[in-house]
């Protein structure tokens, strides 16, 4: 893989993105691509920067993209998508971010807490253009910031985790062990133990600090979720990406044991649908909703700006019910939501 390379004079001053990731040799992604669908050539051009993964993750890059989707197919127009690699640098994404703004997109969207910092400085070089920023907070009148209460929907998974163990003894599987991620584990654990103080649970992250490769390691994941099989435990709740295919996949091959997905519904993602009949419930995070919200404000003219965010008691976090496997559980899961949205559960963000 090879780092995004500052680009030459000549390049910038060049129309278009495309020439710009090929004839200047810089890279977009862990294979040098990136996409884009056009549309009618009004509407909407939207820039999508995904974190590593990208489209296609199954998870929380695949939740943007249909945020994204399903405003290009409203209001027209075209997507650019560019893609994080596991080795980006902060100039990697500053420059991916610019690139974007360069050729015209508007919104530029950075899909994960990792823009945080590159947005900070791409927002303020090009003040036309409206940024938004899934995960994190940037300060600037041109930024929005799309946040969610992920710790109230993994509350619930906890609840149902504990309700639904036959042996007593769960896990949870984080991609990266940076805050974020510990807001899920927070939430898993307290639900948990509020439910039955007696459970065990096993916490395990598959890379640390700047290293990004615990979001794209399926092998990681699945290597992570059979140690905690093989250890007794019977439900494994994963906030790791794509990695989380991977837990998935370890889980299903253990008669009597559950998954809980993340992000988006795992039991009805296609790439998954042979595992699907192990996976317990996913803590949905709408991104797709903030994604296409923050959109449409620009189409319409008023760009969101500021930090939006998108709690348990407004659906932007939820429990999945498909499959029907947690339906036995609502009505204690509705009371845990509804002690929450009152306040009379307040739920942690750090473990």
């Amino acid at each position: 893989m090879r780092r995004v390379a500052k680009l030459s004079a000549a390049c910038i001053a060049s129309a278009a993105l495309a020439l710009t990731a090929t004839a200047c040799g810089s890279t977009s992604s862990d294979n040098d691509s990136g996409s884009s669908s056009s549309g009618d050539g009004k509407g909407v051009k939207i820039g999508l920067a995904f974190d590593v993964g990208g489209r296609g993750d199954r998870s929380f890059n695949d939740s943007a993209a249909r945020g994204a989707d399903k405003a290009k197919k409203e209001f027209g127009g075209e997507i650019k998508e560019l893609t994080a690699k596991t080795s980006d640098t902060e100039a990697d994404r500053e420059q991916r971010l610019s690139d974007l703004a360069e050729a015209g997109y508007n919104p530029v969207i950075g899909v994960g807490y990792a823009y945080a910092a590159s947005m900070t400085k791409v927002a303020a070089k090009y003040p036309k253009t409206s940024f938004g920023i899934v995960d994190s907070v940037v300060n600037g009148t041109n930024v929005d910031s799309i946040t969610f209460t992920e710790e109230q929907g993994s509350y619930l998974a906890g609840v149902a985790a504990a309700l639904k163990t036959k042996t007593k003894h769960v896990g949870f599987i984080g991609g990266v062990d940076v805050p974020l991620i510990k807001k899920f584990e927070a939430g898993y654990v307290q639900g948990v133990k509020d439910t039955n103080p007696k459970i065990k649970v096993d916490t395990q992250y598959l890379s640390h600090g700047s290293d990004t490769s615990g979001f794209a390691s399926p092998d990681k994941g699945k290597e992570a979720a059979q140690g905690m099989l093989d250890n007794g435990a019977d439900v494994i709740y994963t906030a790791a990406g794509s990695s989380g295919n991977g837990a998935i996949e370890a889980v299903a091959g253990k008669k009597g044991a559950w998954a809980i997905g993340v992000d988006s519904d795992q039991y009805n993602i296609p790439g998954l649908a042979k595992y699907k009949n192990a996976i317990l419930t996913s803590m949905v995070k709408n991104v797709d909703v903030g994604v296409y919200d923050f959109v449409k404000s620009v189409h319409d003219g008023k760009p969101l700006s500021g930090t939006n965010s998108y709690s348990l008691a407004k659906d932007g976090v939820s429990l999945a019910t498909s499959g029907g496997f947690i339906d036995d559980l609502q009505n204690k899961l509705d009371d845990a939501k509804k002690k929450i949205i009152d306040g009379s559960i307040k739920v942690k963000t750090t473990p």
